[in-house]
């Protein structure tokens, strides 16, 4: 278990939870003072009111809530969003309506999950020559069972 430090940059800021005692997300809430409409097609940043600290070689990613995307076509634009251990700034949330009509966004409403995953920094070697493989180049639809 790692320690995540969370700080409220607002007063109706509500911390991320785990809805279920095995959920690997902790919900991340709306910080609005009035509801907000998302149009059909468009794109909104939500802000969370929140900001946090963790562990070097840690990330936390934000990702859609399997429910509002079923129900009403919302999703999380770059999913996952990643915060990288060294992001002291607030949490927000680009939301988008794939959906055919308009979704109100409600203060304090659960728009995403936030997860935590363990980051493996990668040593990049500049070499001449790439190991041969069976696949090679072959890529988007090319591999072969």
């Amino acid at each position: 278990m790692i320690k995540i430090k969370i700080k409220k940059l607002t007063e109706s800021a509500e911390i991320p939870k785990q809805m279920s005692e095995h959920a690997s997300g902790f919900d991340l809430t709306a910080d609005l003072d009035e509801p907000v409409e998302l149009a059909s097609g468009a794109i909104l940043l939500i802000p969370t009111g929140l900001a946090l600290s963790m562990p070097s070689g840690y990330e936390a990613q934000v990702r859609p809530r399997s429910g509002l995307a079923i129900k009403h076509g919302i999703g999380v634009l770059n999913s996952p969003g990643t915060i990288d251990a060294d992001y002291r700034g607030e949490i927000k949330v680009i939301l988008f309506n794939f959906g055919s009509e308009p979704f109100v966004i409600e203060p304090k409403m659960r728009i995403a999950q936030m997860v935590f995953q363990q980051v493996i920094y990668a040593d990049m070697q500049i070499v001449d020559e790439l190991d041969e493989t069976e696949r090679g180049a072959g890529g988007f639809g090319h591999t072969r069972l």
